[in-house]
């Protein structure tokens, strides 16, 4: 087998169904060893989307996903997904092409120094040195990404290492045997010895069983603790963050925990739709108004960072539990009465099996509730408001309305997406994936693709502004070729509205933020998709409904919906 084969075979045993690529000689054994065991190789328009679509996998599945792209350019065209995964603590192995391990440092073709570039920016970095080396690497990578706090881990694989040594030693100039000048010999010898090493075998047991990785347990005495607490609390808040759907084995059972524990939940990033569409614990609306009021807090996976206003959203008089799996965030800008390492589903999980069902919060949950409701007359009165457009809050109603019991919803963008999150429901855990903390414009494509990898019979939408789908838009030619199906809908008012509300308010210039009324869905059509415009409001209800049909029979759908201005999140956003 040649080194591709060996990283191959590791990516099977570790159940890997897809590797996300843009191809590139340096990488091309990986690709074609991927293959030949079965593993689907999905090539996209961009490098930045195989990170991205990997990331997707892995929060979906739990398994880490799988980016390959080339030296140089297709390495550095992944940084920022790369980042977003390490801040999202999403488990990515990315597998990085490089020039021959002799040629380095001497201006071979995109040679330069990866390892410096990537290792801020992920848990681990490794670069092969011997063929040998290559399968465990990809064993440990796996490993790293997965224990603890999860991260996207980067192996550099040089290219000498991946090809069958006969070719590799035609690339060096060996296949003929002496002659030449003595300087001409000795760089043979020096080459032959080089070669030796990088192909020396050992005899090694080959892994055939995938990594063991348990999420990290924690301290039942700082659980009866946290269930002391909570028991004397009279207006506990709890928050649900994307860390304590990391277990993904174990999402429904962290459900049922919450149910059982019966305080009133607010969800955030991926742990939207965890508790389904309409669950009687759950709030949505003035979260900082109620934390200022509770005096118990349980932070599950959650960190105090600019979400929660560096911890002064919740009062000082207060209970602060915090569970996380990192020893950074578990303390970070507060630190918490009862603080608890390990996994925060694991910690609901068995707070619940201490203080079941505990119904003595109803009068403070029916305060709260009465809140929400109230909001929600507010955003109806709001998307009543009538434009020479569409309205952008009616319009996220009506995606709610049809919006399938199995679908799936990826965020991508600022405003519209925002404005979206508050109004469109996920209909189960699991079924929301947004870029998280990083707040990465560019997510939706790649996430979309994994997302319908991983799950063929969902419908998956996309929930675009118009600036964000200009980063991932060629994409529709990667769904149209490898039939990837997706409803992509477009919140198109023609501007960077999150940032221009605010700095024309305050600067009193647009400068940089005016877009156009760009007919994104005909970009859509020529990559072989299919496209709609809706320009009225009358018009979503049928067109929705025609794209859900499109979807249903195979066609990645783009809908590019024209809105009116509003001022619906204004004074909203965080730096």
């Amino acid at each position: 087998m040649h080194g591709g084969d060996r990283i191959a075979e590791v990516l099977k045993v570790q159940g890997v169904p897809f590797v996300f690529t843009l191809c590139g000689g340096h990488i091309s054994p990986i690709l074609t060893g991927c293959k030949q065991r079965g593993i689907r190789v999905v090539d996209t328009r961009h490098e930045a989307t195989t990170v991205f679509a990997a990331d997707a996998v892995a929060r979906l599945t739990g398994v880490p996903g799988v980016a390959a792209v080339t030296a140089g350019p297709g390495v550095t065209n992944t940084l920022t997904a790369v980042k977003n995964a390490q801040l999202a603590q999403s488990p990515v192995v990315i597998l990085g092409g490089a020039t021959a391990t002799a040629l380095k440092g001497r201006g071979a073709l995109q040679d330069i120094d990866q390892m410096a570039l990537m290792k801020p920016h992920v848990k681990r970095a490794r670069s092969a040195r011997r063929v040998r080396e290559l399968g465990p690497l990809v064993r440990n990578a796996f490993q790293a990404a997965q224990a603890g706090a999860p991260g996207p881990v980067f192996l550099e694989c040089p290219v000498d290492l991946l090809y069958d040594e006969a070719l590799v030693r035609e690339w060096y100039g060996l296949k003929a045997e002496g002659g030449g000048s003595l300087s001409d010999r000795a760089l043979k010898w020096y080459l032959q010895r080089h070669l030796k090493r990088l192909f020396a075998e050992e005899e090694r047991q080959v892994e055939r069983e995938p990594v063991p990785v348990e999420p990290p347990e924690v301290n039942r005495r700082r659980v009866q603790a946290a269930a002391e607490k909570l028991r004397r609390a009279e207006r506990p808040v709890l928050l649900v963050g994307s860390q304590a759907l990391l277990d993904v084995p174990h999402v429904q059972a962290v459900a049922e925990a919450v149910t059982q524990l019966g305080v009133p939940v607010y969800l955030s990033g991926m742990a939207r739709g965890l508790l389904g569409k309409a669950h009687p614990l759950q709030l949505r609306h003035q979260r900082r108004q109620a934390l200022k009021q509770a005096d118990l807090v349980i932070l599950a996976g959650v960190p105090c960072d600019f979400r929660l206003d560096y911890g002064r959203h919740i009062r000082r008089g207060a209970t602060l539990i915090s569970a996380n799996r990192s020893p950074r965030d578990l303390k970070r800008n507060r630190r918490p009465n009862v603080g608890v390492l390990g996994d925060p589903g694991r910690f609901l999980r068995e707070l619940a099996s201490v203080l079941p069902g505990n119904g003595r919060w109803q009068s403070w949950l029916q305060e709260l509730r009465q809140r929400d409701e109230a909001r929600e007359a507010e955003i109806r009165e709001k998307a009543a408001q009538k434009g020479e457009r569409v309205n952008p809050v009616r319009l996220c109603l009506e995606i709610e309305q049809v919006v399938g019991e199995d679908a799936m919803l990826v965020a991508d963008g600022g405003d519209f997406v925002a404005t979206a999150s508050y109004t469109v429901r996920p209909p189960a855990p699991l079924t929301w994936l947004d870029p998280g903390v990083f707040g990465t414009l560019g997510v939706g494509a790649g996430f979309a693709l994994g997302a319908k990898l991983c799950r063929p019979d969902a419908e998956v939408w996309v929930l675009y502004g118009d600036g964000s789908v200009g980063y991932s838009l060629m994409e529709f030619d990667t769904f149209v070729r490898h039939g990837i199906p997706v409803l992509a809908v477009v919140g198109n008012d023609a501007c960077w509205a999150q940032i221009a509300r605010e700095q024309v308010e305050i600067l009193h210039d647009d400068v940089g933020t005016v877009l156009r009324h760009t007919d994104y869905h005909r970009a859509a059509e020529a990559c072989g998709g299919k496209g709609y415009v809706v320009k009225k409001p009358e018009e979503i209800s049928d067109v929705l409904q025609q794209a859900k049909r499109d979807v249903a029979e195979g066609h990645p759908v783009l809908v590019n919906v024209h809105l009116d201005k509003t001022d619906f999140r204004k004074g909203s956003i965080s730096m």
